[in-house]
């Protein structure tokens, strides 16, 4: 565990620093995942997995989850729209505790966030916002000619000042040519094992996702859990009404009696009262 301070000030400790990951590219492989609340984010941490992705408005609630685990906090493409909308939105998620920002925005905003010190993950390949630009959603790179583009397009991002890029449904042999080629951190979500970092949505790999897309593995089958308590939510729900029109709900035994004695004088002195509207 690191000790760091955050971009805000605060003391805070980290099982990964940025330097951490920098020096293990190519030496060591991490494990990424999502959280959008205080529980995945903590059983993400309890898992042991190195690296959380989240939307930066869900930081506080994750980092309630999950305290040390290293975080790139999402600014995302639709919420600011101008660049000083996404530098103060970056600027805001460094000092809330994000270790690092995420954006799918132009080389420009990239540089605006890196002149600030503040750690930038980009992504290429398929970027699902703008996927009507490369024919809808589907995989990237399987050419030579679209995977020399992608390279380039890595060098822009890495001259723009990023660290790391999302690489989405990547052709696997053009992530093993260029990951060790390039110095950004390699994120792969669907583009194979080559890269530094495999990244899998909390949902796909807990099998809680309908109609998961192909690169999703589960390894766990949340849905069907899920599916099990929704019927005994209704069972609860469809018992409990029935209890209460049939009388047999609220009983003895879940209603508070009055004390020995204490009912015969409470109607005594009812009876001697003036009724309540005359």
């Amino acid at each position: 565990m690191k000790r760091i301070y955050t971009f805000g000030g605060v003391p805070a400790a980290r099982n990964l620093t940025v330097a951490d990951i920098v020096a293990g590219k190519g030496l060591r492989k991490l494990v990424q995942t999502t959280a959008v609340n205080r529980t995945e984010a903590a059983a993400a941490e309890a898992a042991a997995i190195d690296h959380l992705s989240i939307v930066d408005h869900d930081l506080a609630e994750v980092r309630a989850g999950a305290p040390n685990t290293f975080t790139t906090a999402a600014l995302m493409a639709s919420d600011y729209e101008t660049h000083q909308d996404i530098l103060r939105a970056g600027i805001r998620a460094a000092t809330a505790g994000a270790d690092a920002v995420y954006t799918m925005r132009s080389l420009k905003a990239v540089e605006l966030l890196a002149d600030e010190g503040l750690a930038v993950q980009g992504h290429l390949g398929l970027v699902p916002r703008l996927s009507t630009r490369i024919g809808g959603l589907r995989a990237y790179g399987r050419t030579a000619d679209e995977a020399m583009s992608l390279a380039e397009d890595l060098r822009r991002l890495e001259d723009a000042g990023a660290y790391a890029v999302e690489l989405e449904c990547v052709a696997d042999e053009a992530i093993a040519e260029i990951s060790p080629r390039t110095r950004l951190i390699t994120h792969s979500i669907g583009s194979g094992g080559a890269a530094d970092v495999i990244f899998l949505f909390q949902d796909d790999a807990c099998g809680d996702t309908p109609n998961a897309p192909r690169h999703a593995r589960a390894f766990a089958d949340m849905a069907s859990a899920r599916a099990a308590m929704e019927v005994e939510r209704m069972k609860g729900l469809t018992a409990f009404r029935a209890a209460v029109l049939n009388g047999s709900y609220p009983d003895c035994t879940t209603s508070v009696a009055m004390k020995p004695g204490e009912h015969e004088k409470l109607r005594e002195a009812l009876d001697k009262r003036r009724p309540f509207h005359q």
